[in-house]
């Protein structure tokens, strides 16, 4: 039987401290508690974030390793590059977080249920209302095509889920989050776990205590609460294509 810390709902005691975390299955670190925008706020800035099923109570990882991208380090393969340079999409930030976590929600890959509850969507159109969580939309004329949305702590950005309607879609929705956070100095989205579609835009796994270290550093700093409206409205496709500086590790 497994056994780990069980949080109350409503209460205020700590999160169990990482390291504490189980290695099979990997990363899981305490069961229970609620969603309330304080709560998540101090997950993440611990480096926990939640992830159930519907029927089960909510769950919280802290993984190890940890897949990140650093934002001065965002590969973009040539076919991909080449492509991007004659797209003619358009990309928005927050200005339809409900309906990019709706696809984000929705079954895909023959799969009928999704991790994204209810109750999870709620928690996190919360957050959004406060100005701590936020979506990058890609359009095809008025058509919503891809998307990302996470949450920001600080300036450190947690990407939660992505979704493509049409090929390449999240991945321009990435990139363009990636320029967006590069620009204002925010070195780090994470990714939470290791996946080979996400490596090859140039994530890289970190060591638990090493991802734990650098968002120390990290999601005390002035960060940008409230709406990110029209903070990518002049951004084209084509300018993700143009190669970034690498950094060496995140």
């Amino acid at each position: 039987m497994i056994r780990i810390p069980i949080l109350r709902v409503g209460g205020d005691e700590a999160f169990p401290a990482v390291e504490t975390a189980l290695r099979e299955p990997n990363g899981l670190l305490a069961a229970g508690g609620d969603l309330r925008p304080e709560r998540l706020l101090r997950a993440y800035a611990q480096g926990i974030f939640p992830w159930f099923s519907p029927g089960e109570p909510v769950l919280w990882w802290s993984p190890d390793p940890r897949m990140v991208f650093a934002t001065q380090a965002m590969h973009v393969p040539r076919r991909l590059a080449r492509w991007l340079r004659s797209c003619d999409w358009r990309l928005a930030a927050d200005r339809d977080f409900a309906a990019v976590m709706r696809e984000c929600a929705a079954p895909r890959d023959g799969h009928s249920g999704t991790w994204i509850t209810p109750a999870m969507r709620g928690a996190y159109e919360q957050l959004h209302a406060l100005g701590h969580a936020h979506s990058v939309e890609v359009y095809a004329g008025e058509t919503l095509v891809g998307g990302i949305y996470g949450v920001a702590v600080g300036r450190m950005f947690y990407g939660e889920s992505m979704f493509s309607r049409a090929s390449n879609a999240s991945k321009v929705a990435l990139l363009a989050l990636a320029w967006r956070l590069r620009a204002w100095g925010w070195p780090l989205i994470d990714a939470q776990v290791s996946s080979e579609h996400l490596q090859t835009l140039g994530a890289q796994e970190l060591p638990r205590r090493a991802f734990c270290t650098r968002i120390a550093g990290l999601v005390g700093q002035p960060g940008r609460i409230g709406p990110w409206h029209g903070e990518l409205d002049a951004l084209r496709p084509a300018q993700l294509a143009q190669p970034v500086a690498a950094t060496g590790t995140p």
